[in-house]
């Protein structure tokens, strides 16, 4: 192992190891340094269901991006397109038009290009079936813009990228904790790292931040975030503390972006407090669109329906943390049972079954049954019944005449059995961050790059504002790791 690089990469999921990939490709000595064993390597990614938002012409690129594709998929499937522009505009739409403009272009152009890439090198993607596509009447439809997902999710995606790395000769420190950057004249020149009990510094021309944002950080969460969410859930590592963020900011580094704002969603009420790797993203709860979800009151507090749950699931978990207690129960019936995710049948769910509402009533715990009872008829009086139901779009199929109505996917909730599933909120990642330029180089304070800095992944800020489109997280990390890793690079051959 040296004790110099060309680029040193702080981080061990996706969007590291793309940079780390690029920046190998490119010619650089590259080490990789995680923080985590080599057991639990592999960041937020690794907990992850591996979608990846990319914008598409249409089938044809999809072959191209997936050649297991075959005949018979093609024919009972409708994917449609999702092009540029969709995205943009769907980034933009959820980001309330905040999102940076150069930095939104760069992940929606260059999104298609980048999964080739990676496919070039080992990844392997598939049609997300499961969760997203419903058959009606015998062909399946995609819909929310979200279609492909890597193969074997996030622990796939994880291990082929590690299989890419060993073969292109990156080097890996596992347990390897950095703790500063070594700086002198607005220039990076070295990592400062704890390992094994030591702590020593290793040189390089180079170095890209991809270490992940501060949502394992409870102090963090409830300085930046507010009150109250240091008693968040944790969906994914234990190891996404804030520190690339906090050397980046100690050296003169220029915060960015939505630093009261994260991504978080509906997660099993009784989940640990940070990711199982045996469990991965299965404590998520997806499945609202189709039913209600109710607090401890027993009243409904958000529109279940407002969109396609990739639209929406991020932001409800803020939602549902700010319900009292922490928590919600989402309630459906049988007519759309079958229509629940995966997730919903794991082992470790907290779930309650009854054949009559009253019964469930009785069972939802710490929700006052009276106020739940009221609640579900007085929505059950409200459906709109002239809209037939429709899973793949926005079917229109509505309240009408309540305080708060759902606007799609209304269903009476009569007919047993009864199903209801109790969440809280599961951070995934926080939105704050540094600011970096179209080279995804770090910017200072005085709006100038620090020399050999680069950053990508979720502590890239300005990107999400607010919420989020689903499968975009790992996009982003992918392209401007890709990004980052090719231009610190460059600049190591010319140091």
């Amino acid at each position: 192992m040296s004790t110099e690089y060309d680029v040193i990469v702080i981080g061990g999921g996706n969007a590291a190891l793309c940079a780390a990939l690029s920046a190998r490709e490119a010619g650089a000595r590259t080490l990789i340094l995680e923080c985590a064993p080599q057991a639990e390597r592999g960041g937020n990614s690794r907990f992850s269901a591996g979608a990846m938002r990319v914008a598409y012409r249409g089938v044809d690129d999809l072959v191209r991006l997936m050649p297991d594709l075959t005949e018979e998929d093609k024919a009972i499937t409708d994917f449609g397109t999702y092009t540029e522009d969709q995205f943009y505009d769907d980034l933009c739409r959820v980001t309330q038009y905040r999102t940076t403009p150069k930095l939104a272009e760069m992940l929606v152009g260059r999104s298609f290009d980048t999964l080739m890439w990676m496919r070039a090198r080992g990844v392997r993607f598939a049609p997300i079936y499961g969760r997203q596509a419903f058959k009606v009447e015998g062909r399946f439809k995609f819909w929310g813009g979200l279609t492909v997902e890597a193969w074997g999710g996030g622990p796939g995606l994880v291990d082929a990228l590690y299989t890419a790395a060993a073969r292109s000769g990156i080097d890996v420190l596992y347990s390897a904790r950095a703790r500063a950057l070594i700086h002198q004249h607005n220039t990076v020149s070295g990592v400062l790292v704890a390992r094994s009990g030591k702590t020593g510094v290793i040189g390089t021309r180079a170095v890209v931040l991809a270490c992940g944002g501060f949502e394992a950080s409870a102090e963090a969460r409830a300085r930046y975030l507010g009150p109250g969410w240091d008693l968040a859930r944790v969906r994914g590592t234990r190891f996404n503390t804030g520190d690339g963020i906090r050397m980046a900011l100690e050296i003169g580094a220029m915060p960015c972006g939505n630093w009261s704002g994260c991504h978080a969603v509906g997660w099993d009420r009784n989940a640990p407090e940070f990711g199982d790797l045996e469990v991965g993203d299965g404590f998520q709860k997806h499945s609202y669109p189709f039913g209600i979800m109710v607090n401890a009151h027993g009243r409904r507090f958000v529109d279940e329906g407002a969109d396609f749950r990739n639209y929406t699931y991020a932001k409800y978990g803020r939602v549902i943390l700010e319900q009292p207690g922490q928590f919600a129960w989402q309630v459906f019936d049988r007519k759309v049972t079958h229509l629940l995710r995966d997730e919903y049948r794991i082992r470790r769910v907290t779930r309650v079954s009854a054949d009559t509402l009253e019964e469930l009533a009785a069972k939802l715990e710490d929700v006052d049954a009276a106020g739940f009872l009221a609640e579900v008829n007085a929505y059950n009086a409200a459906v709109a019944r002239d809209q037939p139901f429709n899973p793949n779009v926005k079917d229109g199929r509505c309240t009408r005449g309540l305080a708060l109505n759902k606007s799609n996917w209304a269903n009476t909730i009569d007919t047993p059995p009864f199903e209801a599933y109790a969440v809280t909120c599961g951070i995934t990642f926080t939105f704050g961050g540094l600011q970096i330029d179209g080279e995804a180089r770090v910017i200072n304070t005085d709006g100038l790059p620090i020399g050999g800095l680069y950053a990508a992944g979720e502590l890239v800020g300005g990107i999400f504002y607010f919420n989020y489109p689903g499968g975009t997280g790992l996009m982003s990390g992918s392209v401007f790791g890709r990004t980052a890793g090719a231009a610190a690079a460059r600049l190591a051959k010319n140091r």
